[in-house]
C-alpha cells in the first residue's frame, strides 16, 4: 500500500490535478492541512473514510497515524495546500516513512504563485523585462534563511519575486528592496488566491505596506516584487510567434 503525498492547489477546489483527486477519492485515510486544504477537496473521499485535520498534530503524531494505517495494508492520502515541493514541510515526513520503510509517492500542484499569476492575467516572464522568477521567503519564527538567500541578494538580478510566507514581515521586504528595485517598483500582494473570498492589492514598494496594513492582510498572502507587474509598452513580443522566426514544427519560409 502507498502513501501519496497530494497537492491540492493554493485553494479553489477545481484547481487539484485530476491524479490528486483521484489519490483522494480512492484512499482509506485522509490527512489534511485543515486551515489551507478546501473542504470540496477532503469531502471528495469514500463514504465512512476517516479525515483527520493534522494542524493540531505534530510530525511524530501523524508519521504515528500514517504508519498504523500502512500497516492495514490502507491507502492513504496526505493533501498539502498549493504545491507539496514549496514549502509544504514534506522532507521530514519522507525521511521518517523511508526509515520505516513505508512507500510513498509525490503528486504535484499548481502553486500559489501560478495561481496568483492568471487571477492577475499577468505573465510573469516578458521579452526585454524579466525572464526569472524567484521563489523565496523570509525568515519568521520558522526555519531561518541561508545564508546567501538574503531579499537582496536574489534583487541583484532583477527577476520577479514571489515571496511567501512574509507578509508580517513587509517592512523588512520593502526595506531590503527598495535601494535595489527602486520605491516605484511595482508590488502585488494576494490573499486567499483561487478562494472565493480573494483579495488584491496593488502599489508600489513606497506606498505598499500602507495598503496592505488598511486591507487587514495578516496571513495566508502572498507578495509579488518586479518591473515584469507592469501592463506597458516597454515588453517586447516574444519570438516564439514572430513570423521570421522559424523551427523544427514552424520551418522557414522560402
Amino acid at each position: 500500500m502507498t502513501v501519496r503525498f497530494v497537492g491540492a492547489g493554493p485553494g479553489a477546489p477545481d484547481l487539484i490535478t485530476l491524479r490528486g483527486l483521484r489519490a483522494v477519492e480512492s484512499a482509506d485515510l485522509v490527512l489534511y492541512a485543515g486551515s489551507l486544504v478546501p473542504a470540496e477537496v477532503v469531502a471528495a473521499r469514500r463514504t465512512g473514510v476517516e479525515a483527520i485535520d493534522t494542524a493540531p498534530m505534530d510530525l511524530d503524531a501523524i508519521v504515528a497515524r500514517i504508519a498504523a494505517a500502512h500497516a492495514k495494508g490502507w491507502e492513504i492520502a496526505r493533501v498539502h495546500s498549493g504545491d507539496p515541493s514549496l514549502y509544504g514541510a514534506i522532507a521530514e515526513q519522507m525521511r521518517r516513512l523511508d526509515a520505516l520503510g513505508i512507500p510513498y509517492e509525490v503528486i504535484p500542484g499548481v502553486p500559489a504563485f501560478a495561481a496568483m499569476a492568471a487571477a492577475m492575467k499577468r505573465e510573469l516572464t516578458l521579452p526585454g523585462v524579466v525572464q526569472s522568477v524567484v521563489l523565496t521567503r523570509t525568515a519568521t519564527r520558522a526555519s531561518a534563511m541561508p545564508k546567501g538567500e538574503e531579499l537582496a541578494t536574489f534583487a541583484q538580478s532583477g527577476a520577479t519575486l514571489a515571496v511567501h510566507l512574509s507578509v508580517n514581515n513587509l517592512a523588512k521586504v520593502v526595506r531590503e528592496l527598495s535601494p535595489i528595485y527602486g520605491a516605484d517598483c511595482p508590488v502585488a500582494v494576494g490573499w486567499r488566491v483561487s478562494w472565493p473570498d480573494e483579495r488584491f492589492v496593488f502599489g508600489t514598494l513606497a506606498d505598499i505596506r500602507a495598503k496592505v496594513k488598511e486591507a487587514g492582510f495578516t496571513r495566508t498572502a502572498l507578495i509579488l516584487v518586479g518591473r515584469g507587474l507592469a501592463v506597458d509598452a516597454a515588453a517586447g513580443d516574444s519570438r516564439l510567434y514572430a513570423a521570421n522566426h522559424s523551427h523544427v514544427l514552424r520551418p522557414a519560409k522560402r
